[in-house]
């Protein structure tokens, strides 16, 4: 469905964050004279007034009823597709749709390189954009990485590297690669089930020419062993780590200490962005050494610096506890005090309690809602180097008494923010601002839109 479809017809919009606000503009620009009605929260209503004074707007969650007085609804990424009165109002009859799908069908010609992924997805989308352009390649960034692709409606690029989350892939149109980077669960509040969010990420892989995935999970290649132009990153034949370098075969092309980002999987992330270049028919090689000037983004894996007697690492983007064991491992031989715990989104720790009774850092802090879950599941394994608050405020009080001179306390959470921050960026603020630093000077991902 293209924007044009939507004339003569009753239109919602669900949703007023960035994604609903990107809606509201690009159909104002191509329909001015259409109707729409806005659902959004009671605390928006009067900035959505301000926002468009012609949109007929209702602080209200809508039920089923309300959705099927429309033909269309465009719903933010947020919103479950799995809500009851969501699906209620399709079998009624109402088109659902999204910004991600409206862009898509108005942009067909796009050469688009999607990548989706449980970690790394972001940093995988910022590289192929930052290598791109340094061959000169007009690239736009854009997606869940923090620019709706709406907002960029009529910009021009000759490459199109777009981030898409669990509940934006199946809202994708053709793609010229798709690239998965890890699979792990997540999101199962909005997924409704572990399997539906394999599903659901796993349907780039429908819409993908060629498919890019990581060859070091043996599990994600046996779920894509049937696409027929699969290819691998992470695999000796083509971009894989070993050795301390970024290799291209028995090639060592860059070494892993250059980069910015620590940690041996942004160093596969580096391999994933370079293989997709080559995919695309840019010469990989060539855009290599730029992978030094690539600084880490925002909340992964940022090295804030020291304060107090301690090197402080904000993590905050961690939300499985798979992410967490990475953070972890990208630290050998320091002495690490861990934060961890956020929003319980019963996900299962069993993986990273296995991995601290072998190699347990010198404290874990567990806090947040999901915090006693977490700190349960450790003591009864018999992990002693452990400690449970209620709170990112007391956790970062704890690990300034309790961390020894000279070593580094990492918020790693392995958990959503919701149950204290509106995301995750304002818990990593919050936690810069705690250990000492200017929150202000934690900026947005650099590179947003197209250059």
């Amino acid at each position: 469905m293209r924007i044009a479809d939507l004339a003569g017809k009753r239109v919602a919009v669900w949703g007023f964050g960035r994604e609903g606000r990107a809606a509201i503009t690009a159909i104002r620009a191509r329909l001015p004279q259409l109707s729409l009605t806005l659902f959004c929260s009671e605390g928006e209503v009067s900035s959505a007034g301000v926002f468009d004074a012609t949109l007929q707007v209702r602080g209200e969650e809508p039920d089923a009823i309300a959705l099927s007085a429309f033909d269309v609804v465009v719903k933010s990424p947020g919103i479950s597709a799995y809500k009851p009165a969501l699906l209620a109002a399709s079998e009624a009859g109402v088109r659902i749709t999204s910004g991600t799908s409206l862009w898509f069908a108005e942009r067909p010609d796009a050469r688009v390189v999607a990548v989706t992924g449980t970690k790394g997805k972001s940093t995988t989308t910022a590289l192929i954009a930052h290598l791109a352009r340094s061959l000169g390649v007009r690239t736009a960034l854009a997606g869940n990485i923090g620019m709706p692709m709406l907002e960029l409606l009529d910009a021009q690029a000759d490459l199109w590297a777009i981030e898409l989350s669990s509940f934006q892939t199946g809202e994708a149109g053709p793609v010229e690669l798709g690239v998965i980077t890890s699979l792990y669960e997540e999101h199962l509040d909005w997924h409704g089930s572990r399997e539906r969010y394999l599903e659901d990420k796993l349907k780039l892989a429908q819409v993908s020419r060629t498919l890019l995935v990581n060859a070091t999970q043996p599990s994600l290649l046996e779920k894509t062993a049937v696409h027929p132009r699969r290819i691998l990153f992470g695999q000796t034949e083509g971009w894989h780590v070993a050795r301390g370098f970024i290799r291209r075969g028995a090639k060592a092309v860059f070494d892993v200490s250059r980069l910015q980002a620590p940690g041996e999987h942004n160093a596969l992330n580096a391999c994933a962005a370079l293989e997709s270049l080559e995919a695309m028919g840019f010469d990989a090689l060539a855009a290599a050494p730029s992978l030094g000037s690539f600084r880490p983004l925002p909340h992964r894996l940022q090295p804030l610096g020291a304060q107090g007697g301690h090197e402080w690492i904000n993590d905050s983007i961690s939300t499985t506890p798979q992410a967490t064991l990475a953070a972890l491992v990208s630290l050998p031989g320091r002495t690490v005090t861990v934060i961890v715990g956020g929003h319980d989104r019963g996900l299962d720790w069993s993986d990273f309690v296995a991995a601290m009774q072998q190699h347990a850092p010198h404290l874990i802090i567990a806090q947040g809602t999901n915090g006693p879950r977490i700190a349960k599941a450790l003591r009864e394994a018999g992990v002693t180097a452990l400690r449970e608050t209620s709170s990112l405020d007391a956790a970062v009080a704890l690990a300034r008494e309790q961390a020894p001179p000279g070593s580094t306390v990492l918020l790693s959470p392995g958990a959503p923010s919701f149950d204290q921050f509106h995301d995750y960026a304002e818990r990593g603020r919050h936690f810069a601002e705690l250990a000492g630093f200017d929150s202000h000077a934690i900026v947005g991902i650099e590179g947003l839109g197209v250059a």
